[in-house]
């Protein structure tokens, strides 16, 4: 019995798999300043969601407001699941 062992311990993915391409920066920014029109959504490529945020004025601005947030804390995700944070 020849059982491949992996190398990493689990867990331990790699840490630059995990976060975007996407800037912490100009995401704070577009969601500030477009987010009622959800131009961040689409700018990570949640399209669909960001059609939603249009017609509805970013959830009457309460949509926007919570993204903005997640974002700031780190726990915004792009399209992949990867998530969009300072790397600090």
């Amino acid at each position: 019995m020849n059982q491949a062992v992996s190398e990493r311990p689990m867990g331990t993915m790699n840490q630059q798999s995990q976060i975007s391409d996407k800037g912490y920066v100009p995401a704070i920014l577009i969601c500030l300043f477009l987010g009622g029109l959800g131009v961040h959504r689409f700018w990570v490529g949640k399209i669909g969601t960001g059609i939603l945020m249009l017609l509805t004025f970013g959830g009457l601005g309460i949509w926007a407001l919570v993204d903005l947030i997640m974002i700031i804390c780190g726990k915004f995700t792009d399209k992949e699941g990867r998530l969009i944070k300072s790397e600090g």
